[in-house]
């Protein structure tokens, strides 16, 4: 396995067909009021549009970018080729620090870890644990390879456990939301390296989730309503991804819209008439990794492969026994159930509830989220 210094590229010839593309764009008609209650808000997308003609520098966003340590690191192979993964790979100064994979999801990317990367591997407060960071971009997604057909989260936690082995880590902890907490559930039940767990969202399930208490009840309840009311993507991106393809990989406007819609309603904001928590910038830099790489439909296959791998359920009698943190953000999409209900699944020796935060809780709630990710560290 070999590990190659690379250097995200700003790729003009594809910026440019994606400007165009973008001031062509032709509206259409939205009902009265509507916000964002029958999907993305046109008023928005109005705007987003202005300040990516106008405003938005996505050469300086690469800048930024590059100014982290990235590489490309070779994991297994695909179809009988070497298959590389995209990483940033930071080490610490501290000769006491840790090594740490740090897992994205859909639809975000490394640039959800933008504020806390470099402040996990040199704290401020050097009492605080150090990290060897390891952020890797899913495969399929942005600089990673893409696989010759969809895989799903269980073979990607082999693949990630291969990255840290490869980078020359025996142990590690691991960290991850959205599908990055589906992938360290597999990780944990799968990987002799890893240490420990650290999750922001309720992703790989216990296999008997069956209510026992009225809050699990309760829980469940609420889960399936938004099950009903959120999840119509991940149907669509389970099932027929090569159709919604055909639309999305010809169209930024689209794949920004199917964007921001998550990015607010996944958030802890409060109604249908507000803007995402975050600011135009940091919507357009995570839009463009996906386009200027032309990977919107090989993310939506690890959706395919969670299906063809049998869902999000563990194998019966299956927990995992190494440490787990748990931090419980309330407007999670993946909110957690009562503790009791995870403990059937996972080692729980670190629980907090948090104040205030969602589903994409590096970016929204850095605070919250480095604190709680290094108060577990600290108690191992």
């Amino acid at each position: 396995m070999s590990s190659t210094p690379f250097t995200i590229p700003a790729n003009e010839p594809e910026v440019a067909w994606i400007r165009d593309r973008v001031a062509a764009y032709r509206w259409f008609e939205e009902p009265p009021n509507a916000g964002w209650r029958h999907g993305a808000n046109r008023d928005y997308m109005q705007r987003l549009q202005a300040h990516w003609l106008n405003d938005f520098d996505w050469p300086a966003a690469v800048v930024r970018l590059n100014r982290l340590p990235h590489c490309r690191v070779a994991v297994g192979e695909d179809g009988g080729q070497p298959f590389h993964l995209h990483c940033v790979h930071l080490r610490s100064s501290r000769p006491d620090a840790r090594p740490l994979l740090i897992a994205h999801g859909w639809p975000g990317s490394i640039q959800e870890f933008d504020a806390i990367i470099e402040r996990l591997a040199e704290p401020e407060d050097k009492s605080a644990p150090a990290f060897h960071v390891v952020a890797p971009s899913l495969p399929g997604y942005a600089w990673s390879d893409r696989p010759s057909a969809p895989i799903g989260p269980r073979e990607i936690g082999r693949r990630y456990d291969a990255l840290m082995g490869a980078l020359g880590y025996d142990r590690y902890f691991y960290q991850g939301g959205d599908w990055g907490c589906v992938i360290g559930g597999w990780i944990g039940l799968d990987s002799t390296r890893v240490q420990a767990i650290h999750l922001n969202g309720f992703g790989l399930r216990p296999a008997d989730m069956s209510p026992k208490a009225p809050e699990e009840l309760a829980w469940l309840q609420k889960a399936v309503a938004i099950r009903e009311a959120e999840t119509a993507y991940l149907h669509l991106q389970g099932t027929k991804p090569q159709s919604l393809g055909f639309a999305m990989m010809d169209s930024p406007m689209g794949v920004a819209a199917w964007f921001a819609e998550k990015f607010v309603g996944w958030s802890d904001v409060a109604g249908d008439y507000v803007d995402p928590p975050f600011t135009m910038d940091q919507m357009l830099t995570n839009i463009m990794i996906y386009l200027t790489t032309r990977s919107f439909l090989t993310a939506t296959w690890l959706y395919r492969g969670l299906y063809l791998e049998g869902g999000f359920a563990m194998p019966a009698g299956a927990r995992v026994v190494v440490p787990v943190g748990v931090a419980a953000f309330p407007r999670d999409l993946l909110a957690f159930p009562p503790r009791a209900m995870v403990e059937r699944g996972y080692n729980v020796t670190h629980w907090t509830t948090m104040p205030r935060g969602g589903h994409f809780a590096s970016l929204e709630e850095p605070e919250l989220f480095l604190a709680d990710l290094r108060a577990f560290a600290a108690g191992l």
